[in-house]
This record gives C-alpha cells, structure tokens and sequence, in this order.
C-alpha cells in the first residue's frame, strides 16, 4: 500500500504579484500529480520544482480557467518521470500571477499528491 499526502494552496482574491511558495519535504517522496486551477478565465502560470532548480519538476504552464482544473502527471513532469524528492528538499511553486502580462488569476487554488519514498 502506498504512503499518499496532498498539500493544498489556496490564494484569495485577484492577484496583483507572482508567488513563489515553499515547503521542505518530511521525508523522501515522489510527486505523482498536481493541479492548478483560477476562477476567471485568466493567463496565471505555474512552475514547480526544487530550491536549486525552480523549473526541475514542471516547466512554465497555464493553470487552469474558470474553475477547471489543468493537471499535471508523469507524462508533464521534466523528463517524463515522478520527480524524486529528498528528505529534507525545498520544494519551490512559481505561479506568475498574469502570464506574460496577460489577465490576472483570481482565487487561485493548487493541489499537490505526494507518494513517500
């Protein structure tokens, strides 16, 4: 049986700046899904990875529009492969709150499914 936790984000309101959020893994665990969704139909991004390589695990992409999520599994993540997280790893969320100047996300909601080990 597998070990499986989720973190969850939620940030209110329309944004008016990109986020950069961090947590430290527990333990060694795998990311095995992430999603990502705004209420409006807007241009935010999301990129995933570690402290020394913000983009290692998921490059730039648009999360999703009016309450539908857009998820991410094995084959999204870099290289095709559950990224493997050390214990004690700084796990690194970029949202860029407009794209590339585009709309604003408004009540951004992100979603993330860890296996240990």
């Amino acid at each position: 049986m597998f070990n499986v936790f989720t973190i969850a984000y939620y940030i209110p309101g329309t944004l008016t700046a990109n986020h950069v959020l961090e947590f430290v893994a527990p333990f060694a665990c795998q990311l095995i899904h992430a999603q990502a969704h705004q209420s409006n139909d807007a241009d935010a991004t999301l990129m995933i990875g570690k402290s020394t390589d913000t983009d290692a695990y998921i490059l730039a992409a648009a999360i999703g529009d009016s309450d539908v999520p857009a998820e991410w599994d094995r084959d999204n993540f870099v290289g095709t492969q559950f990224p493997h997280i050390a214990d004690g790893e700084i796990v690194v969320l970029t949202l860029d709150y407009d794209g590339s100047a585009g709309t604003a996300g408004q009540n951004v909601q992100i979603l993330l499914t860890f296996s240990q080990g």
